[in-house]
Formats: C-alpha cells, sequence, structure tokens
C-alpha cells in the first residue's frame, strides 16, 4: 500500500509533484497533541518515506490552531490501535518512564534527523514541548506570525525529555538556551526568527503556499548530492576539522561521479538551468 494511502493515527498524508510528501497532525480538538499510537505511526512513515523513491521532501504542518502542543498526558497507557500494534506506553514508573523516552518519544526526533529525505516544519500555531522539539529537529522551519513556539516544561515541574535541550543548544548556544528554558519562554513567529529558532516568518494565509515553495525547490535539487550533505552537516558539529575533510572527501568521490554531477556541469556551460534527478523521473 502506497505511503499516502495509509491510515495513520493523529495525521494524514498526500503526495504531491515533485516528490513532496505533506504530512498534516489532524487531531485540531487537543492541539494535535501527541498520543504514543500517533508517535509510534509517526516513526513508520519516517521509516517508509526513507526507502520511497518518490518521496524527495517531507513537510509537516497542523490543522487549526495546533502545530503539535505537545502529549496528550491522558494518552500514555491508551490501547487504542494505531498503524502499529498496541504497545505499553510507559510513565507509570521510573523505569517505565526511562523505557517510553528511549523507546518511543525519543525515536521520533532521532528518526527525523536520520531521515536521508529534507523535512520543513511548517509551525501553523502552538508547537510546544514535544511538537518544539520535533519542529527543532527538523532541517528547516517556517513559522506563521501568530505561531507560539517554547518548551516550558518548567511550567509542570518536567523536563524537555525529546532532546529539546540539545536541540536548543545547537540553535542558541548555552547561555540563550539556559534563559529560553529556565525562564519557559513561549515566543511567537516573529520573535522565534529573531532568536534563530526559525528560517524565516510569513503572514498566517502565506504559510503553506512559503512552505510549498521551499519543498519544491529543495525536490528539484540533486537528491543524492542533498542527502548526503544533509548527513554532512548533522555530523560536523561533532567532528574534528580532519574528521570532517575526510567525511566530505568520502561522499564527494562518489557525487562527482553522478548523472546529477554530469548534468550540473553541462547545465553551467550551456547557461541553463539544470535538470537533475533523471534516475528518479525514469522510475516514476
Amino acid at each position: 500500500m502506497a505511503i499516502d494511502d495509509q491510515k495513520y493515527t493523529g495525521f494524514g498524508t498526500s503526495i504531491s509533484d515533485p516528490g513532496v510528501l505533506t504530512v498534516t497532525f489532524n487531531q485540531p480538538e487537543t492541539l494535535n497533541a501527541s498520543t504514543v499510537p500517533m508517535k509510534r505511526d509517526l516513526i513508520e512513515l519516517l521509516t517508509q518515506a526513507q526507502m520511497d523513491d518518490r518521496v524527495r521532501v517531507v513537510v509537516f504542518t497542523g490543522q487549526g490552531r495546533g502545530f503539535w502542543a505537545g502529549d496528550n498526558l491522558k494518552s500514555y497507557n491508551q490501547s487504542t490501535n494505531g498503524h502499529m500494534p498496541p504497545i505499553d506506553g510507559g510513565h507509570h514508573d521510573e523505569l517505565s518512564t526511562y523505557n517510553g523516552l528511549r523507546t518511543i518519544s525519543q525515536t521520533v526526533n532521532t528518526a527525523v534527523r536520520h531521515l536521508d529525505k529534507l523535512t520543513i516544519a511548517a509551525v501553523n500555531g502552538f508547537a510546544i514541548q514535544t511538537g518544539f522539539s520535533f519542529a527543532l529537529a527538523c532541517d528547516f522551519r517556517i513559522a506563521a506570525r501568530s505561531a507560539q513556539l517554547g518548551s516550558a516544561t518548567l511550567r509542570f515541574g518536567l523536563l524537555p525529555d525529546e532532546g529539546g535541550q540539545w536541540l536548543l543548544v545547537q540553535h542558541l548556544g548555552v547561555a540563550k538556551t539556559m534563559d529560553f528554558l529556565m525562564r519557559k519562554r513561549i515566543v511567537d513567529g516573529q520573535a522565534a526568527h529573531e532568536l534563530g529558532l526559525v528560517h524565516e516568518v510569513v503572514d498566517d494565509d502565506q504559510l503553506m503556499l512559503a512552505a510549498m515553495e521551499l519543498a519544491t525547490e529543495l525536490a528539484n535539487g540533486p537528491q543524492v548530492a542533498m542527502r548526503m550533505l544533509k548527513r554532512s552537516i548533522n555530523q560536523a558539529a561533532n567532528m574534528t576539522w580532519d574528521q570532517s575533510l575526510d567525511e566530505i572527501a568520502a561522499k564527494t568521490a562518489i557525487t562527482d561521479h553522478l548523472a546529477d554531477a554530469k548534468e550540473g556541469g553541462a547545465a553551467f556551460r550551456e547557461k541553463r538551468q539544470p535538470k537533475f534527478n533523471a534516475w528518479l523521473e525514469s522510475d516514476s
């Protein structure tokens, strides 16, 4: 069954040319707060997206006033079936909380960071706690002006336990992360842009247009080189200079000899726009 023909818990999917998978969180009555079945289905979706050559870029957004407003705290042990078989959601004692975080909640952000295809969070509304960390884990973020982004877990005596503290340090540095988390800040789209948490802020009614324009631009780029570059950029923060040189050289030894590189050189010489990804289009 195709990735866009399946029924998922908490979100719907659609694919449009040129290979843009749009994932829409569709529980507006809870501001798209996440449940265990939703997270497990999302992990499965990301696995399918990795292996589906039709998918080049993934856009995430939400229905209603929420992008993804944290966890539905009543859902930890719900038995509702999602795409995956039911499972204990954890959080009923210390060990089950650890297991639930490592196996389910944290795996969502790991999966989106490990996805080779580029991802865009089109933040339409409340992106709080879990949803905020998820947006930070995506490669690009575009926010509506009215969006509200933050962790604010300390309001409940809780921690940003899906890796939010690490992701924020990557974006803000230690000092600003300390201020943002300890003072329980929630900021609108404009302030998020000024802080560097989102790449672009747009009027609310322009959000999906801007997201799809970016997605189309990225989807038309040389996919193999872009996927290798995504991995290289994410690894660079944890590498020494010499390690990063060797890592990018190994990837370049592949990309320099692909059809996309030949097309890029020919297009430059002929003063025209390159047409990449013939290997994908021939299989579509």
